[in-house]
């Protein structure tokens, strides 16, 4: 089997809470609490929950931009953890490129995550500077080749961002993760912050760069419809905790985990006639501060047994490519879906 391009073992990543003078350590949040992936080349894998489940959190960790508490990640077969700062940003002496060049992230808001003090030929040439590439007169021919990629006008390079609407200043986005030639791009809530009818444009531009430069792509979103057509593979967070993984069509044809009913159930229908058996969660996600003990969902699960608030539930296999964690299969019981 092909050595994945990226395998999280493992990671989590806790928040220390600080109180008093001598700023003590009284707890933690325990936004990633154990997660395990794999992510092949060419693949795209989402990354689904409510918000707060913990997605985010695993992404900046991933690209070591938020330290991990315990856990590995391996890029091509490097342990990533292992790594100093300084190794990170270059790698100059190294058998692996830079990885700051080989992963990139998209980032979730469109206005603020572009500089509006820059313009925009500054903003997409500053990683170049910062990695030393693509000087002199290349520079130009690779700023014209970054917004023909993107679908914008060449004549754009002195304008500032809030000269342009939010679907075209997420497309510039798009081309700064682009300038030195990922592997890997990460789409925070690449869409989230744009009308749905610019998400299904940005989406469209994910798919088309995709093929064209060979990318994997992990896409962070709490729309289940989005990752549904964009990605190959889907995971499901709850509480710092993957409680199901997917092909895309095993996940929504055939759910196993609850909680992935529920979020399914939430999607709107295209068509009026046709009515959704939409399930109804009792109570509010519990505090990262405190997570149930057990099963992270069992508070709120309509299926919950004596057993569920007692004993944390182990990832099984329902086929080559499908795991869940729920007590319900260990038991022989089944769901009302």
């Amino acid at each position: 089997m092909e050595m994945p391009l990226l395998r999280v073992d493992d990671l989590k990543v806790h928040f220390p809470i600080k109180k008093g003078i001598l700023a003590r350590t009284i707890g933690h949040v325990y936004a990633v609490d154990g997660i395990s992936f794999d992510l092949q080349p060419g693949e795209t894998l989402g990354i689904v929950g409510e918000s707060g489940c913990g997605k985010t959190t695993a992404g900046m960790a991933v690209l070591r931009l938020i330290p991990p508490t315990a856990g590995h990640v391996f890029w091509k077969g490097r342990d990533l953890s292992k790594m100093s700062p300084s190794q990170l940003r270059t790698l100059r002496g190294d058998k692996l490129k830079a990885l700051r060049r080989e992963m990139q992230l998209i980032f979730q808001d469109p206005y603020s995550s572009l500089n509006p003090r820059m313009t925009i030929g500054q903003i997409l040439s500053d990683p170049m500077d910062i990695h030393n590439q693509y000087t002199g007169r290349s520079r130009k021919q690779r700023l014209d080749f970054l917004l023909d990629t993107v679908g914008l006008s060449r004549h754009i390079t002195n304008r500032h961002p809030h000269e342009f609407s939010g679907g075209q200043r997420q497309r510039i986005g798009i081309a700064r993760a682009l300038a030195l030639d990922p592997t890997l791009i990460i789409g925070d809530e690449p869409v989230s912050a744009l009308d749905v009818s610019i998400q299904a444009q940005i989406i469209n531009l994910l798919v088309k760069l995709k093929k064209e430069f060979n990318l994997s792509l992990i896409i962070i979103s709490h729309d289940l419809a989005v990752v549904e057509y964009i990605c190959d593979r889907i995971i499901v967070m709850y509480l710092g905790k993957i409680v199901e993984a997917a092909d895309y069509i095993s996940l929504y044809k055939n759910p196993k985990h609850p909680y992935t009913q529920t979020l399914l159930s939430a999607i709107p229908v295209p068509d009026p006639l046709r009515k959704r058996n939409r399930i109804i969660l009792e109570g509010d996600v519990p505090s990262p501060i405190d997570p149930p003990s057990g099963c992270r969902f069992h508070t709120r699960c309509p299926y919950r047994m004596d057993i569920c608030d007692k004993q944390e539930p182990q990832m099984q296999s329902f086929g080559p490519a499908h795991t869940a964690a729920c007590h319900l299969f260990e038991h022989g019981k089944k769901m009302d879906v």
